[in-house]
């Protein structure tokens, strides 16, 4: 019997803010796209942020709801556009953070890197749980 959406073939989509802290979360299932869940993720942008994503966020329609909040897309043009967009190479650079985000989440609950649990709730909660871990850590070494 395979694994159920919290099981191995699930995707955490996450937001995080400039020090790579983690402010809201996402879980799809391994087969779906990368870009449906940026609509939830995406909605309370503030005029003037900048978002970094990778190509696969690389959609008219992402592009048009970041621009509509006053906010300013860093995402590279996928390799089949026909019109590339321009983005700030330099700026993209700074995506490593969220890189890092999800490489200390799995750092800190070994069970989320090995996806031991087998609903979608309970495995949200873990990687909740390891978020509020990071945040306490990132608060407390700054005091």
């Amino acid at each position: 019997m395979g694994r159920s959406r919290g099981g191995l073939g699930t995707k955490i989509h996450a937001l995080v803010n400039q020090d790579g802290l983690p402010i809201r979360f996402e879980l799809t299932p391994g087969q779906a796209h990368d870009a449906p869940p940026c609509k939830r993720l995406l909605d309370a942008l503030q005029p003037g942020q900048r978002v970094l994503a990778d190509k696969a966020y690389d959609a008219d329609w992402i592009r048009d709801m970041i621009w509509e909040q006053g906010a300013i897309d860093v995402i590279p043009s996928k390799a089949n556009r026909k019109l590339p967009a321009e983005f700030d190479a330099d700026l993209y650079k700074e995506r490593n953070k969220i890189e890092r985000f999800f490489g200390r989440l799995k750092a800190s609950f070994r069970r989320i890197a090995t996806r031991y649990e087998k609903t979608s709730r309970n495995f949200l909660a873990m990687i909740k749980l390891a978020s509020v871990r990071l945040w306490i850590e990132f608060y407390e070494s700054a005091a």
